[in-house]
């Protein structure tokens, strides 16, 4: 919510402030540039950090960057605070992996990534035609102030409710057994052993670059951030300024793709630890789902070849569709990650995947720089092209990473 906004403010925040197309992508690449850049800082601050504190002091922090945007009048304050946003959400992540790696057992992770996961595409999608809405009613900087409010409040939330397994008063014994021997590291040191614990050394961070199968999974996550990327930013302008809908048209139509993603984020978590349970090997769970819809992605292009603005939708709804279905990468991490590394290798992970937040918005801006878009679906179906092909020549066998000399 807080990284779309911007998006759907995009068409008025343009027009009021009298922004270029050219402008508006810097504004949208700012929070990718921050973001992608500290991933790995981010991972390695996961590592060392305990969770809850630091993920109800980052998102504190996160939610105050969204309020002040509704405050600004140039473009520098704008990129600055699009930039601050990053900073603070970059070690989100690889907290919500480490997270979800300390709850789950193997076989019932790759579900519980995709329903956290799904959740960014059913709010994208309930809250798009609300955020247009309230652009309608109050302008485009009442966008910002709603979004920061409710996520302080998600700030209050995530300290009520979230413990680690260890720490949680209705976890059992026996419950905290079935997650370790099914794979889950539930073992998150206390604050005592998290003061006494060795600090971070090089050889991990080198481990997380040494790897063909984890090289694999990176390249392929900053090809699936083209899409998710179109249509975090852009797309509202798409229907607008491209195709001819009126703002609340867009707002509800928008709508309609992230449903698409939800549907196929919560399908492909589902089949992945089906087939694993069914007795297909950790590979061909694991990759099938990511496949399908990395070619499905594709679709994208055909919005190329129609007037019909029902057919649009129906393709973008299906290249989404397909994202989701590709969405749960992070189950890689996961799995392939040294299992003292999760943290840094998850920032790697994600700061070469967003990679595409701090390229693709402005790639997008430069190649639709005319009011045409043709080329920038082009663009985004070759690259979901080039990672349907990493995943399947790079990624090999898909089982846990052991540390040579270890």
């Amino acid at each position: 919510m807080d990284r779309v906004n911007i998006s759907v403010a995009g068409p008025d925040l343009r027009e009021d402030l009298g922004l270029s197309m050219v402008q508006m992508g810097l504004i949208f690449s700012a929070f990718g540039w921050t973001y992608s850049l500290l991933q790995i800082p981010g991972g390695i601050v996961v590592d060392l950090v305990r969770t809850r504190p630091l993920y109800g002091t980052i998102m504190f922090l996160w939610s105050a960057a969204t309020l002040l945007q509704g405050a600004v009048n140039s473009l520098a304050a704008l990129i600055g605070l699009r930039m601050s946003l990053g900073v603070f959400q970059a070690p989100s992540y690889p907290a919500h992996n480490k997270m979800v790696t300390r709850w789950f057992p193997d076989r019932e992770r790759a579900t519980a990534i995709a329903v956290y996961t799904s959740a960014q595409f059913l709010g994208l999608a309930a809250l798009s035609p609300i955020l247009a809405a309230v652009v309608g009613f109050g302008g485009w900087r009442t966008v910002f102030f709603v979004t920061g409010a409710i996520s302080f409040a998600g700030v209050l939330l995530m300290m009520l409710f979230y413990r680690d397994p260890r720490d949680h008063p209705g976890v059992t014994p026996e419950e905290l057994e079935e997650i370790r021997r099914g794979g889950g590291l539930v073992d998150e040191p206390s604050r005592a052993q998290h003061a006494q614990r060795p600090g971070f050394v090089w050889s991990d961070l080198a481990e997380a670059f040494r790897h063909r199968q984890l090289w694999g999974v990176y390249i392929g996550q900053y090809c699936l951030g083209a899409l998710f990327l179109f249509f975090l930013t852009w797309f509202p302008t798409y229907l607008k300024e491209y195709r001819g809908l009126y703002l609340m048209t867009t707002g509800y139509l928008g709508a309609v793709p992230f449903l698409g993603a939800f549907c196929g984020v919560l399908l492909s978590g589902y089949l992945s630890d089906l087939m694993l349970r069914r007795g297909f090997s950790m590979s061909a769970a694991r990759k099938t789902p990511v496949l399908c819809g990395m070619l499905l992605m594709t679709v994208v292009v055909a919005a190329n070849y129609t007037e019909n603005n029902a057919l649009v939708i129906a393709f973008m709804t299906l290249a989404f569709f397909g994202n989701g279905l590709a969405s749960i990468a992070w189950v890689f991490v996961s799995t392939l990650a040294p299992a003292r590394c999760i943290g840094v290798v998850g920032g790697v992970f994600n700061f070469i995947g967003n990679l595409s937040g701090a390229t693709v918005p402005s790639i997008i801006a430069w190649l639709a720089r005319d009011g045409d878009f043709a080329p920038a679906l082009i663009f985004i179906a070759v690259v979901s092209l080039i990672g349907f092909g990493s995943y399947l020549f790079l990624v090999g066998e898909v089982r846990r990473i052991e540390p040579a000399g270890r």
